[in-house]
């Protein structure tokens, strides 16, 4: 590790004020910045954490919605979270491991929109709206490629409202050495229709399978699947999974998760 600062501000208008200084990174449970630092990957010259910022850690419920604060943790949101969303509590649950979830952020694990992350397939496939210090985000234009997002480089994730759907279930095969999904598939019964989110899978990071979506709207039963096949040519391939395995993947998660959601 080298030398940076390391500034704790205590409200929204102070992180953003201090993330304007030059070399400036947003800090939230830095499960990936800190990593990635150690490697050399990245070299910020001061730490912004945002895990004291006030009204930034927390969950609310109301009106068919689900607020959590961009610093919440994972475990806030696996116990706190699973009477009023609890396929959203359960995919918080299955992040990482105790240490991982114990101080991972939402807002953070958004932000950096990891391909393999467990949150982006819950945000697009609930159509959440990220809220930041500046705008709110819909998820369908919030995810814009692998580790890319609509955020500016000063925006800061200060909360994300996810709609409850009538039905959802997120089922992730585990990369068990990661934790990361291998695939993943959140899916989200709405009365307008249902969302069918992937993770884990495509070179483009989360995306909708929209074709499921469809044959799903007409009908929730998994058996609507079987005729589907998605194209495996832009899929992930690595020494864990082919592109031709992990299309298969994207069938088998969206049918158990379909099952799984009743």
């Amino acid at each position: 590790m080298y030398n940076f600062e390391f500034v704790k501000p205590s409200t929204v208008e102070e992180a953003a004020a201090a993330l304007q200084g030059e070399g400036a990174q947003a800090l939230g449970g830095g499960q990936t910045l800190l990593p990635t630092m150690k490697q050399r990957l990245a070299s910020p010259e001061t730490l912004v954490s945002l895990t004291g910022v006030e009204g930034m850690v927390g969950i609310s419920a109301g009106d068919g919605t689900v607020t959590v604060g961009g610093a919440t943790t994972h475990a806030q949101v696996a116990s706190e979270a699973a009477s009023a969303y609890p396929a959203l509590a359960a995919l918080a649950g299955q992040i990482g491991d105790p240490a991982v979830r114990n101080r991972g952020t939402i807002g953070g694990s958004l932000a950096n929109n990891d391909p393999a992350a467990c949150y982006p397939s819950a945000a697009l496939g609930s159509g959440a709206s990220i809220s930041t210090n500046k705008r709110n985000i819909a998820a369908d234009d919030y995810f814009q490629g692998m580790f890319e997002t609509a955020l500016d480089e000063d925006e800061i994730v200060t909360s994300v409202s996810f709609p409850v759907p009538e039905a959802a279930s997120y089922q992730k095969f585990l990369q068990p050495a990661s934790r990361f999904a291998l695939t993943g598939v959140f899916v989200a019964k709405f009365p307008g229709g249902v969302r069918v989110a992937v993770t884990g899978a495509s070179n483009n990071g989360v995306f909708r399978w929209t074709e499921a979506e469809e044959a799903l709207s007409k009908e929730f039963r998994a058996d609507a699947l079987m005729d589907l096949r998605i194209n495996h040519l832009n899929m992930i391939s690595d020494l864990h999974g082919s592109q031709e395995y992990r299309a298969h993947l994207v069938g088998v998660m969206t049918r158990r998760a379909v099952d799984a959601a009743g």
